[in-house]
C-alpha cells in the first residue's frame, strides 16, 4: 500500500493536471467564443417551475421548450448540468438574451466569484466546495431574470438537491417568493458547502498536531504544505463571494426585494464565518510548521545528548587504556609501569575503568541528563 505522503502527492499531482487540462482559450481568440471542453459531459437540462400552490419538474428538456415554462409559471429554475456542447449553451443564451461574454465565462470555468448587472438579467458566479479524497471545487454560474433562474455547472450531481427538495415540499417561504429568493437560497447553499470542508481540515490539523507531538515524520511536513495550499485556494474562492453578496446589499438592485436582503445579510454573515475559519486553519497550519521543526530539533538534541554522554564516558576510559598501552619497559626502571608485573594489574585496570564509567553515569543521572529527577528546590516562604 502507498504511504500517506505518496498518496497525497499523487492526489495533488492529479489536481494540478486537471487544472492544466482546463486551459483558457488561445491568445487572439474572438471575445465571446465558446471553446469545446472535452473534460465535461454533454449538457442535461432540468426544469423546476413553481408557484405558491403547485410545481412541475422535468428532466432532459430540449432548449426549444424552455420558454413555455417561463410563460406559464411565476418562477422557472433551469438547471444545466454539463458544458460539453457549446451549441446547446448558445441556444439557451439566444432564447434568454444572454450576452456572449457571460456565456464565455460559464464555459471557461475558471472565473473568480463575481456579479455583473445587465439590462435584462444579473449574472453571478460562485464556487461549490466538497471533500472526497481531496478538496474539490466547481464553478456554479447563475443567471437571474425577472421570472427565471438559469444555473450552469460543469459536472452532473446532487448540487442544489436540497433547494429542489425545499421547493417540492413547500418548506419555508421559498414557494411564495420570487426569483431573488431562489438566488439567495443558491448562494446560501454555496456558503454552507464550505463548512464541512473546513471542519475536515480542522480535524486533520488536530490529528497531525497530535502525531507531531508524539513522533514527527517527514510525511507530516508534506501534509501540512498541501493543506496550506488548499486553504489558500479556498480563500480565493470564498473572499470574492463575500464581495458579491456585499455588492447586492450595497447597491440598489431592483431585482432583489427588501425582504430578501434581510436573508442575504445572514448569508453574508455565513461567508464571514467561513473566512474566519479559513484564517484560523491557516494560522494553525503555519503554527504546526513551527511545531514540526521544533519537534525534529528536539529529537535531534536528544540523540546528540545520548551520543555526547557515551562519548564523555569513553574519554576517561580511553585515557586509562592509552596510559597502560605506552609500553615502557618495567625492567629498566621500577617507575616504569609496575602494574604490568602485578598479578592483579589487568583486573585492576578494568575495575578502575568500570568505576569511572559508573561514577559518570551516577553524576549524569543526578543532574537529570539521563531522565533522573532533579532535586526540588523549595522557595522560601513569604514573610508574614
Amino acid at each position: 500500500m502507498k504511504s500517506t505522503a505518496a498518496r497525497n502527492a499523487s492526489l495533488h499531482s492529479a489536481a494540478r493536471a486537471s487544472y492544466r487540462d482546463r486551459v483558457r482559450k488561445s491568445v487572439g481568440t474572438s471575445p465571446g467564443s465558446l471553446i469545446q471542453r472535452e473534460d465535461t459531459p454533454k449538457p442535461v437540462i432540468q426544469v423546476l417551475a413553481y408557484g405558491p400552490d403547485a410545481y412541475t419538474e422535468e428532466t432532459q428538456v430540449a432548449p426549444d421548450k424552455l420558454l413555455r415554462y417561463t410563460q406559464e409559471w411565476p418562477v422557472t429554475w433551469i438547471q444545466v448540468s454539463g458544458l460539453g456542447d457549446p451549441e446547446v449553451i448558445k441556444k439557451i443564451g439566444a432564447l434568454f438574451h444572454l450576452h456572449d461574454l457571460s456565456l464565455e465565462d460559464v464555459v471557461e470555468g475558471l472565473q473568480r466569484p463575481k456579479i455583473d448587472v445587465h439590462d435584462q438579467y444579473i449574472f453571478l458566479i460562485g464556487w461549490h466546495a466538497e471533500f472526497r479524497e481531496r478538496m474539490e471545487a466547481h464553478q456554479f454560474s447563475i443567471f437571474l431574470g425577472s421570472n427565471f433562474v438559469i444555473t450552469f455547472q460543469s459536472q452532473p450531481g446532487p448540487l442544489g438537491a436540497a433547494v429542489r427538495q425545499r421547493i417540492k415540499s413547500a418548506q419555508g417561504v421559498i414557494r411564495t417568493r420570487g426569483t431573488d429568493y431562489l438566488v439567495y437560497s443558491l448562494l446560501d447553499m454555496l456558503a454552507d458547502s464550505y463548512f464541512p470542508v473546513l471542519e475536515w481540515y480542522g480535524d486533520r490539523l488536530e490529528e497531525i498536531e497530535n502525531d507531531i507531538l508524539q513522533r514527527p515524520q517527514d510525511n507530516h511536513l508534506v501534509d501540512i504544505r498541501h493543506i496550506k495550499r488548499d486553504l489558500l485556494r479556498f480563500r480565493r474562492l470564498a473572499w470574492p463571494l463575500r464581495d458579491v453578496i456585499n455588492t447586492i446589499l450595497r447597491d440598489d438592485l431592483p431585482t432583489f426585494q427588501p425582504g430578501t436582503r434581510l436573508y442575504l445579510r445572514d448569508c453574508y454573515d455565513h461567508i464571514t464565518q467561513v473566512m474566519d475559519l479559513i484564517e484560523t486553519c491557516r494560522e494553525l497550519a503555519s503554527g504546526l510548521m513551527d511545531v514540526y521543526m521544533s519537534s525534529v530539533s528536539n529529537s535531534m538534541n536528544q540523540v546528540m545528548k545520548v551520543l555526547t554522554i557515551f562519548s564523555t564516558i569513553f574519554i576517561p576510559l580511553s585515557f586509562v587504556a592509552g596510559l597502560y598501552g605506552m609500553n615502557f619497559n618495567p625492567l629498566e626502571s621500577s617507575w616504569n609501569m609496575p602494574e604490568l608485573n602485578w598479578r592483579f594489574g589487568y583486573p585492576y585496570a578494568l575495575f578502575l575503568m568500570a568505576c569511572i564509567a559508573a561514577s559518570l553515569l551516577l553524576f549524569y543521572w543526578r543532574k537529570g541528563w539521563l531522565g533522573g529527577r532533579r532535586k526540588k528546590t523549595h522557595s522560601p516562604a513569604p514573610p508574614i
